[in-house]
């Protein structure tokens, strides 16, 4: 079964180019299945790239997915144009009343801002609280990651002096727990990110476990023993360009950052970088529906969340 999508999403086009099983909105509705809900919070400044590069990664299941794209606020983008946030995407606001099998929120360009200071910091810590009743499961990525155990812990990350940026090996610490269900022993994933928590720090929390880790960039997968919380602090879904336009992006800016590591071959920038995480990131994605959200979640959502309806009625 494929990924359902809207029939006018640019990523619909750019998939299906991929040889990768999309289903528009149309031919879905003949479909007499339950699929799984799943929403995006999506923090990233270029929208519609970062739903391409998570839209693939959803694609490789046999489920059927129904997405909704969700937006914090009705603050306009300098990177996406706002006729496409107006048509694709759902405030948080509208949607907090109903339960979604799995939800992904994703990094966002903050990662030097203390989270009190982000402008939308009570209201994506509203949603955080909210999916703890109302999501099967929720997968948090990069500074969303970090942003969740601040707020669910109250564990800060530490920020470095230099920003992490390449391509790193990681380790399989738990193979035999089902999100990492057919990892190799060692991998690859795309880091780009200031913030950093200590895999100890982690470890010391009793409801979460470290399943996989870098020697170079530290914990990596991190998730709760009730499999409600994936903590992602690396980008398993970027494209195998992205860490180039962010390296250029920044040189551009005159942050004069360094070359990401083992990205570029032979540390080169005029190469072309290859993708050599993708199967990774696809296995990553397709254990986290199958096992924390298919698996568990219940066969009827319900639609009213009772904690919303108490809100709306003061």
């Amino acid at each position: 079964m494929p990924i359902k999508i809207p029939d006018q999403l640019p990523a619909l086009e750019v998939l299906g180019n991929e040889n990768i099983f999309v289903m528009s909105q149309n031919r879905a509705n003949t479909q007499d299945i339950r699929p799984m809900q799943v929403a995006i919070l999506n923090l990233m400044p270029n929208k519609i790239e970062a739903e391409i590069q998570i839209l693939r990664m959803l694609s490789n299941t046999p489920l059927q997915i129904n997405i909704e794209l969700v937006r914090l606020h009705l603050n306009e983008s300098k990177n996406t144009p706002k006729a496409h946030l107006d048509q694709f995407y759902r405030l948080f606001d509208d949607i907090k009343h109903k339960h979604y099998d799995g939800l992904i929120i994703t990094g966002a360009p903050l990662g030097q801002i203390d989270y009190e200071q982000v402008l939308y910091w009570d209201k994506i810590s509203e949603m955080f609280d909210w999916a703890r009743t109302n999501v099967t499961s929720t997968m948090f990525s990069c500074w969303a990651a970090h942003a969740a155990l601040y707020h669910f812990y109250g564990i800060n990350r530490e920020l470095r002096k230099e920003k992490l940026s390449g391509v790193y090996q990681h380790l399989t610490r738990k193979h035999n727990e089902e999100l990492t269900r057919g990892f190799d022993h060692s991998f690859q994933v795309p880091h780009s990110r200031f913030g950093e928590v200590k895999p100890e720090v982690y470890a010391s929390i009793d409801e979460l476990t470290i399943l996989a880790d870098s020697p170079d960039a530290g914990a990596y997968l991190v998730a709760s023993k009730d499999k409600k919380l994936v903590f992602v602090t690396g980008h398993p879904e970027y494209d195998a360009t992205t860490l180039k336009d962010e390296y250029y992006r920044d040189i551009d800016a005159k942050l004069s950052p360094s070359i990401p590591v083992d990205y570029f071959p032979e540390d080169n920038p005029e190469q072309e970088p290859a993708n050599n995480w993708r199967s990774h990131g696809s296995l990553l994605f397709s254990n986290w529906l199958n096992y924390y959200v298919y698996q568990i979640t219940p066969y009827i959502l319900e639609q009213d969340s009772p904690e919303a309806n108490a809100g709306s009625q003061q």
